[in-house]
């Protein structure tokens, strides 16, 4: 039975987390937070041991840690488990900065740790064999992609989202790295230029950060990929977020929707609601996550495939301040 650390509860994913851990097998041992009133009241809702200091939680004889604080606490947390020799499953994105990104690969990679990304979009059934279907050739030469996920602006979940020293910008950090890994993935190669443009016409009035993006990613091979990334729903809308792809190839196109399942609720507990019923994709990759721990491998999902996403996020605000492309080394 493996045995994993929680470190940090301020994600919203983290409630979701620790039911797919237990129903995996896992053992939870301890949750640590920097807000020690935080930590310690999500701790006795979930039935989980609170540590004050991280560093004692670490030494409880860990097989692995999902960190879910703000990522602007991504990269101590997770230098702290790679020097404890603890695989890490780290929220998206891996960091605020380029200089945190790189900081949490290299930490892992010195230390010979196992260090996974969550991208629960990758394991989605639908995605991968929109992926089988590029990579074996059956739609011909890619030309493009379009996707979009747009939600609503999360300050009812957790509003930490929208500050952007804890969270490193808005809309744009928030939901450009899942469409941007799974292009990456079906490329098969790292995009060489991105271009963007951001607002905030939609919820001015109370935050400060960019609550719509486009954003232009283009790859060495002349394929470009575009991304709506917008907190543009109404705040009362029914759910966090949906996910949409586009393939553009000269066989034919292929449009992917994996968050489409949803039953539709009137009344009992929520006036209006969605209920999801489809696969549980954090469920598949807390799986693979603790499948990698115990065959001592690495995850199919790595580190290196969350600092690429976060490269675009992070060139893409740069963009969309400066006006001009921004062009990142290969």
């Amino acid at each position: 039975m493996a045995r994993i650390g929680i470190l940090g509860v301020a994600h919203l994913h983290v409630d979701a987390y620790i039911v797919n851990l237990r129903a995996a097998g896992a053992e939870v041992v301890g949750v640590h937070d920097w807000d020690a009133e935080r930590g310690a009241a999500w701790g006795a809702q979930h039935s989980v041991a609170f540590f004050g200091d991280v560093d004692r939680l670490l030494r409880e004889d860990l097989d692995g840690v999902v960190v879910c604080a703000e990522t602007l606490h991504h990269r101590a947390l997770v230098e702290r488990a790679a020097a404890a020799a603890v695989a890490v499953l780290c929220e998206k994105p891996l960091g605020v900065s380029a200089e945190d990104n790189d900081a949490i690969v290299d930490a892992c990679e010195q230390a010979g740790v196992s260090l996974m990304t969550a991208f629960p979009v990758r394991f989605h059934p639908a995605v991968r064999q929109l992926h089988s279907m590029t990579s074996t050739g059956e739609l011909g030469a890619i030309r493009a992609f379009s996707g979009t996920n747009q939600s609503v602006m999360p300050l009812r979940e957790r509003s930490w989202f929208a500050d952007p020293r804890l969270a490193g910008g808005g809309a744009m950090m928030d939901h450009i790295v899942h469409l941007a890994d799974i292009v990456n993935w079906i490329m098969g190669e790292a995009p060489t230029e991105v271009y963007a443009v951001g607002n905030r016409i939609v919820h001015a009035e109370i935050v400060t950060v960019e609550t719509s993006g486009l954003v232009l990613v283009s790859y060495p091979s002349g394929v470009f990929a575009s991304i709506d990334c917008s907190w543009n729903r109404p705040l009362s809308y029914p759910t966090w977020g949906g996910i949409a792809l586009s393939v553009i190839a000269d066989g034919g196109t292929v449009d992917v929707d994996p968050t489409r399942q949803q039953l539709t609720q009137f009344g009992g507990d929520r006036t209006f609601g969605w209920v999801p019923w489809g696969l549980d994709t954090n469920q598949l990759m807390i799986d693979e996550f603790l499948d990698a721990i115990r065959e001592q491998r690495q995850p199919s999902v790595t580190g290196r495939d969350g600092l690429l996403a976060t490269r675009v996020a992070l060139a893409a605000l740069e963009s969309a301040a400066s006006g001009d492309p921004v062009f990142l080394s290969v």
